[in-house]
């Protein structure tokens, strides 16, 4: 099932495929790379058949081969490895000045204008704090991420726990979050798109089901999901929702998470006031449907060993209750 929600979730994780001008340096950095140590590898395989093969043909003759002019050999092998040497600390220099101008390049992207997120890495999900976007009040969202396309993103990253990697390769290199520091990455989206982003540290049992999803779309498009997000929970549409409200604001689930527009005010967990909005579940590992919001309510572990959020004890009715209403936070 994980393959089918990752390919849901998102239509590209793939670091040769550049989405933004931070990705682009790195693949061109890659590629040069790439070539440079092919073509040595290439060179070095090709003397090692040729040597092969001589030995192969001297091997065959009946007669001795004569040494008495064996210092022509020897000058022409000392002129070989100094000039291989040559080749190499010139290979080497190429590269180190390559990637020099990379970092460079990497550090200069002009961020006037820029959207500004505050993210925090948890075992094994994601809370994203948007700061305040001119007039616009902030809004905090947990693992999925809007970005408009040409607009520059800030992400202050840290660790509510142990370390982890922002790694979203189509728009940027990996990032380390780590407890008590504050990094910083900045990117820019050029290209509209769905990018599938992944923890790149080892964070305990469920790292490989800390995934993201960044939405890169056009700005008006953003303008209007911002807008949304900052809006709190609407009103119960029917009777079913209103006694799923009820059972979430007085169960333990209001300890841990915030619904804006209710008492649940908990910040252990997700902030759910616009849960259906979102295109998976638990960082991207099951998929945003009211079926599998049944299934992770009532048995997280199931999908996700090791997470945190204990099993739930509500009666059938009262869980499809609690379903009924948490479907209509879009």
């Amino acid at each position: 099932m994980v393959p089918a929600v990752l390919a849901h979730a998102a239509t590209h994780q793939n670091a040769l495929t550049p989405a933004g001008v931070q990705a682009a340096h790195i693949v061109r950095l890659w590629n040069l790379t790439l070539v440079v140590t092919g073509a040595v590898f290439a060179a070095v395989l090709a003397i090692v058949l040729v040597a092969l093969a001589r030995r192969g043909r001297r091997a065959d003759e009946s007669t001795p081969p004569d040494l008495g002019g064996s210092a022509r050999p020897e000058r022409a092998a000392r002129r070989a490895v100094v000039a291989a040497s040559a080749a190499s600390v010139l290979l080497l220099a190429g590269i180190t000045v390559a990637d020099a101008l990379t970092d460079r390049a990497l550090s200069r992207l002009p961020v006037a204008n820029a959207l500004h997120i505050d993210l925090v890495g948890w075992q094994w999900w994601w809370q994203a704090n948007y700061a305040r976007d001119g007039d616009a009040a902030d809004f905090t969202v947990a693992n999925e991420l809007h970005v408009p396309v040409g607009r520059p993103v800030v992400i202050s990253l840290a660790a509510g726990d142990v370390i982890h990697g922002f790694w979203v390769p189509n728009l940027h290199g990996k990032k380390d979050l780590l407890p008590g520091i504050s990094t910083t990455i900045e990117f820019r989206a050029d290209k509209a798109g769905v990018y599938r982003g992944q923890c790149a540290e080892f964070c305990g049992a469920e790292h490989a089901l800390m995934a993201m999803t960044i939405v890169a779309e056009a700005p008006e498009r953003y303008a209007a999901w911002a807008a949304r997000q900052r809006e709190p929970a609407g009103a119960p549409a029917n009777a079913l929702a209103v006694r799923g409200r009820q059972i979430f604001e007085q169960s333990s689930c209001a300890g841990c998470h915030t619904v804006r527009g209710t008492s649940a005010a908990g910040s252990l967990g997700p902030d759910l006031t616009h849960l259906m909005s979102r295109q998976t579940l638990a960082a991207g590992s099951i998929p945003n449907d009211a079926a599998s919001l049944a299934a992770w309510i009532r048995d997280p572990n199931a999908a996700k060993p090791g997470a945190t959020m204990p099993a739930s004890s509500l009666p059938a009715a009262d869980l499809q209750a609690l379903v009924a209403w948490l479907t209509t936070l879009r």
